[in-house]
């Protein structure tokens, strides 16, 4: 994901899915990039609640699912 800082005033953050989400619509999470933190939601829910990860913890979480 590279739209770090891709927030707008007026538009709100960009929201991408997984590249491995297809398109019959399961159980997917969202992904937003902002200044200071990375947002999930629910794709399914995208009124719903957001979580709100530090840039750092979501790099390492990161690193942990891939393995590195």
């Amino acid at each position: 994901m590279n739209a770090a800082g891709s927030e707008s005033v007026a538009t709100g953050p960009t929201w991408f899915k997984s590249s491995y989400s297809g398109a019959e619509g399961g159980q997917c999470l969202e992904v937003a990039s902002i200044r200071a933190a990375v947002l999930v939601r629910d794709s399914k829910q995208v009124d719903g609640s957001v979580l709100a990860v530090g840039v750092d913890a979501w790099a390492g979480l990161v690193r942990l699912v891939v393995g590195r």
